[in-house]
C-alpha cells in the first residue's frame, strides 16, 4: 500500500486550502496543521450544530437522528459529553485492558495456526466488535450480530444482515434496558439526565448511533494498516522488539500516517472569509486532519514512518472540544496489538492486498485495504 498517500501537499504548501465538491456542495478544506487546530477551537465560527452535516459526505440518508455529542456546540456539548465520557474512559481500567489483551492473544494464536487469514473482515472486524462489547459492558455474544453488519454499519455491501438495521437494533437494546436496566451503555442512557430531565429516545439514539458508527471502520482501518505496514517493513517489528517502550510512540505514529478520516465538516453560521475565500452562511468548511498530519512545518520528514517520533502532535483524534471520546479505546487496541505481535509473531507475509481508495472530484486518497490476506509465522 502507498502508506504515505498525500494528495494535499501541493495545495497545502500554496494556498493552504482546497475546494472539494461533495453532493452538489463545494466544501473548502483547511489543510495546514496550525489552521486546523485554530479552527477546531473556534466553534462560534465553525459550528458543529449541524445535524447530519458534520461527516463528509453528509449522512441525511443514513440515519434519522443527530449524533451526540459530536453534532453540538458548547455548552450543550459539554453537558452531553459528560453523560457518556465515563463509559469511554473504561478503556483505561485494568480489567478491560486484560480483556483486550486476552482477545488479541486469542486472535493471534488462531491466526498463527492457519495457512492464511484475511485481516480486514476475519481479524480486524472481530477484534473491533468484541472489544466494543467490553467497552459498552454488554455480553460478548452481541459481537456476532455486529460482525454480521460488515465493516461499516451504514453501507457495507458485504453485510450478512441487511434486514435488521442499526437503528432497529439500537431501539431494541434501549427497550430492553428500559425494561431491565443493568450496567451497560444502553442502561446508562436510560438512567441519564440532561439538565434536570431524562434523555429523550432521540437523544439516546444519537449517543448510541455514534458509539457504533464512530469507532468501527476507523479501528478496523488502524488494525489493518498497522499489520500491513509491519508486513511490508519486517525490520520495524524487530525495532519494536528491541525496546517495548517504543510501542506507545509507534502507535501514535501509525495513527498519524494511516489517518482513517480524511476530514470532517463544520458549518459557518455567518458569511466567513477563509484564506481569502468567502464561505457563505450555512455552507461548510472542513478540517483536513489527514493533510494536517503531513504538514512539513510541524513534522520533520512527514512522509517517513518513524516509530519513535517525538513529539508527535498529530490530529488523528481531532482537537479541542471535540477530541475523540474513543481515543483511549483505539489506543488500547493498537498498542496491545503491537505488543502481542512483538511477543508472538516472527514475520507477516502479504499474500493478497487490495487497496481501498477514496475517490473524489478534488483528490484520490489511499485509505487502507478492502482485502489484506497474510500469513503469520511464530517467533
Amino acid at each position: 500500500m502507498d502508506a504515505f498517500s498525500d494528495p494535499f501537499q501541493a495545495a497545502r504548501n500554496q494556498s493552504g486550502v482546497l475546494s472539494c465538491p461533495f453532493q452538489h456542495e463545494d466544501i473548502l478544506m483547511l489543510l495546514r496543521h496550525e489552521d486546523v487546530r485554530r479552527a477546531a477551537k473556534d466553534w462560534q465560527t465553525f459550528s458543529s450544530d449541524a445535524p447530519f452535516r458534520v461527516p463528509i459526505p453528509s449522512e441525511e440518508e443514513m440515519r434519522t437522528m443527530r449524533q451526540l455529542p459530536i453534532e453540538t456546540n458548547p455548552p450543550e456539548h459539554t453537558d452531553y459529553r459528560a453523560i457518556v465520557e465515563p463509559f469511554f474512559q473504561r478503556a483505561k481500567d485494568p480489567a478491560m485492558i486484560a480483556q483486550v489483551e486476552a482477545l488479541i492473544d486469542e486472535m493471534l494464536i488462531k491466526a498463527l495456526g492457519q495457512e492464511s487469514v484475511e485481516i480486514v473482515h476475519d481479524f480486524a472486524l472481530p477484534v473491533q466488535s468484541r472489544a466494543l462489547t467490553y467497552l459498552l459492558n454488554v455480553p460478548e455474544s452481541e459481537a456476532e450480530t455486529w460482525i454480521g453488519w460488515g465493516i461499516h454499519v451504514f453501507h457495507d455491501p458485504n453485510s450478512t444482515n441487511k434486514e435488521f438495521t442499526l437503528e432497529q437494533y439500537l431501539h431494541a437494546q434501549l427497550d430492553r434496558a428500559e425494561a431491565h436496566p443493568g450496567d451497560d451503555l444502553f442502561s446508562a442512557l436510560v438512567k441519564a439526565t440532561y439538565r434536570g430531565r431524562s434523555l429523550t429516545r432521540e437523544e439516546m439514539m444519537g449517543f448510541a448511533n455514534l458509539a457504533f458508527a464512530g469507532g468501527r471502520d476507523t479501528i478496523i482501518h488502524s488494525i489493518s494498516c498497522a499489520l500491513g505496514y509491519l508486513a511490508d517493513h519486517p525490520e520495524q517489528l524487530e525495532f519494536l522488539r528491541q525496546d517495548p517502550r517504543r510501542i506507545t510512540l509507534a502507535g501514535e505514529e501509525l495513527f498519524r500516517v494511516f489517518m482513517p478520516l480524511t476530514h470532517i465538516g463544520r458549518v459557518c453560521p455567518v458569511d466567513t472569509e477563509v484564506h481569502g475565500v468567502e464561505v457563505k452562511a450555512g455552507n461548510r468548511v472542513s478540517f483536513g486532519w489527514a493533510s494536517a498530519n503531513m504538514d512539513e512545518s510541524v513534522f520533520e520528514a512527514p512522509h517517513e514512518v518513524r516509530l519513535d517520533r517525538r513529539p508527535n502532535p498529530h490530529l488523528s483524534f481531532g482537537f479541542g472540544t471535540h477530541l475523540c471520546l474513543g481515543a483511549p479505546h483505539a489506543r488500547l487496541i493498537l498498542r496491545t496489538l503491537l505488543s502481542r505481535c512483538c511477543e508472538r509473531v516472527g514475520s507477516i507475509t502479504v499474500l493478497e492486498a487490495k487497496e481501498r481508495v477514496e475517490h473524489t472530484a478534488a483528490y484520490d486518497r489511499t485509505l487502507g485495504y478492502d482485502v489484506l490476506r497474510v500469513k503469520f509465522t511464530a517467533r
